[in-house]
């Protein structure tokens, strides 16, 4: 096929061989089939800030860190060279969580280098070779369904503990090879500590990969793993190896209102005593 423009680069260079073909086109990119010497490899061409489709981007940065001065302080001016440290920002941001949650024991794709804003990438396959599916293309047994769910739940928890929530999981962005489920597509990931919605983010990921494993195993609708999971989160309780269990109850108990206000009249007459006597004290003296 056509050389794309954007790996044109890479050929001269001879990182890539050769363009097999497009895989697919996002919101925020399109990913080639790509041939790097012998082996088959997958090349992501992020698309122009101009062109992304990508919603709210703004709100699953924040929180994010720039430890160059000088490029945060030029992004916060939305100057030309801070909108080039944007985009170099963004695209490092996948390439950096990729590598993060690899090490973190997620199953993520491995990374062999971003250039100029081409991410070469493995190329996840099933067990004949051919591109492995997305998990919206799978059907699956209920006790696979009940089992590949609690392995998400895992990877998710040691994205947490590794202070990064997805922010866009869902079964579009979940492969799915011969050994089980393999997260893509991180260059949303929000920060958990820095971020205000990461509580909200982190819930709408774990409801919508439930959702789809629930199609299959409707129990699994019950469970709340994210609450579970937030509040061990929060209180600093959450490790790698957390056994959750999808149970979490919620604190329903109400106010007593008539307690409350009994408390706040009752300090409210105990000052004014307390004046009366300052006051009876200076009418003696």
């Amino acid at each position: 096929m056509k050389v794309p423009n954007r790996i044109q680069p890479l050929i001269e260079d001879g990182l890539i061989d050769e363009v097999i073909s497009r895989l697919m086109s996002g919101k925020e990119a399109t990913v080639y089939v790509v041939r790097c010497g012998d082996k088959i490899r997958c090349a992501k061409v992020y698309k122009d800030a101009a062109q992304r489709s990508f919603k709210n981007a703004v709100q699953y940065q924040e929180g994010r860190k720039v430890r160059n001065s000088r490029r945060s302080r030029a992004m916060e001016k939305n100057s030309k060279y801070g909108r080039e440290q944007q985009e170099t920002a963004w695209h490092n941001t996948e390439v950096d969580a990729l590598k993060k949650l690899s090490e973190a024991g997620v199953r993520v794709p491995e990374t062999f280098g971003c250039i100029d804003g081409v991410l070469l990438m493995e190329l996840i396959t099933d067990e004949s070779g051919d591109v492995a599916p997305r998990l919206n293309d799978v059907s699956m047994s209920k006790e696979q369904a009940i089992e590949d769910h609690l392995v998400m739940m895992h990877y998710i928890v040691r994205m947490l503990c590794t202070g990064l929530i997805h922010g866009d999981l869902s079964e579009f962005n979940v492969l799915v090879d011969e050994y089980g489920p393999v997260i893509i597509d991180l260059p949303q990931v929000v920060d958990a500590a820095g971020n205000n919605n990461a509580e909200w983010m982190l819930s709408r990921d774990v409801d919508k990969i439930t959702e789809y494993y629930a199609r299959f195993a409707p129990e699994l609708s019950k469970t709340k793993y994210a609450k579970e999971m937030w509040a061990l989160y929060e209180s600093g309780e959450l490790t790698p190896d957390s056994q959750l269990e999808g149970v979490f109850v919620e604190d329903d108990a109400e106010a007593n209102v008539d307690s409350v206000l009994a408390e706040i009249q009752a300090a409210i007459a105990e000052e004014e005593e307390r004046l009366k006597r300052i006051q009876v004290a200076n009418e003696e003296d």
